[in-house]
């Protein structure tokens, strides 16, 4: 399969779209401080010697991460625009759902049908091809499937593994997402990015090693994200994103016309989080 390199014109357009329509939508997006990626690309840097995938266009970042919902695909191309450019997102989805958003493949989207050897085949082949070319980014969600944060079951696709098996160069990314309602009318999109790898630091290391190593990345990232939802406090994030805050429509409307008699300033926001 051929995976044109998305026009920058058309996802300029793109994202000048998607802010604001993710503002409508959440109150916040937010990442985790304390494993800050870039600090680990930097941290990793210095421990092996090797350049940073962000200063270095042939190495191609492999960002792989649960999936909770619907929204991965546009909350993972808003997050690899902020936090990882110049690499560009490219990522595999379901080949029926892409014939009914085509314009996915404009942004970096390539079909895969996960349920059979060939499919698996194509999505190597489609991989190798992406990862010969300067910034690139993939994203992939190998459990395959919807799970909650908290779900650890799932099974990871072999394909990830494979891949950091028999790549000589890549830095993978274990990302876990969730989506939490804490004091706002719209969810906040909480990211907490696990332990990273570079693969020139296991280069002996065989598929299946790969697949318990990436695995417990990723649960490892998962528990620490659930910790961080459940204490419900927004001091150890980092807002990529502040959405609308407030209840809207005639409750704020009255709380405004309160405010003006009163005197009083006007806090949209119910809660305390992500101001």
């Amino acid at each position: 399969m051929s995976v044109a390199r998305p026009a920058d014109w058309f996802q300029n357009g793109f994202h000048r779209f998607l802010e604001p329509y993710l503002k409508r939508h959440f109150h916040a997006i937010a990442i985790e401080r304390s494993r800050h990626v870039r600090f680990q690309f930097e941290e990793t840097s210095r421990r092996t010697g090797e350049a940073s995938p962000l200063t270095e266009p042939s190495i191609p970042l492999l960002v792989y991460s649960n999936h909770p919902s619907w929204w991965e695909p546009l909350t993972a191309h808003y997050v690899n625009r902020k936090l990882f450019a110049p690499k560009q997102f490219y990522a595999p989805i379901d080949a029926d759902a892409l014939q009914k958003y085509k314009v996915f493949e404009r942004l970096g989207f390539f079909g895969v049908h996960a349920d059979s050897a060939k499919g698996g085949t194509e999505f190597l082949r489609t991989t190798k091809t992406i990862f010969q070319r300067d910034h690139s980014a993939l994203w992939v969600t190998p459990e395959g499937r919807f799970a909650d944060v908290r779900d650890h079951e799932a099974e990871l696709m072999p394909g990830l593994a494979h891949l950091c098996a028999h790549r000589k160069s890549a830095w993978v990314v274990p990302a876990a997402m969730e989506y939490v309602f804490w004091e706002e009318r719209l969810p906040e999109m909480l990211v907490h990015f696990g332990e990273i790898v570079s693969l020139t630091e296991f280069p002996d290391r065989d598929k299946s090693d790969w697949a318990i190593d990436l695995n417990q990345r990723l649960r490892d990232a998962q528990a620490k994200l659930a910790s961080l939802a459940i204490a419900r406090r927004s001091e150890p994030f980092e807002n990529l994103l502040r959405g609308k805050q407030g209840a809207s429509g005639i409750y704020d409307w009255s709380r405004r016309v309160k405010s003006v008699f009163s005197g009083r300033k006007f806090e949209a926001a119910h809660g305390n989080h992500f101001h």
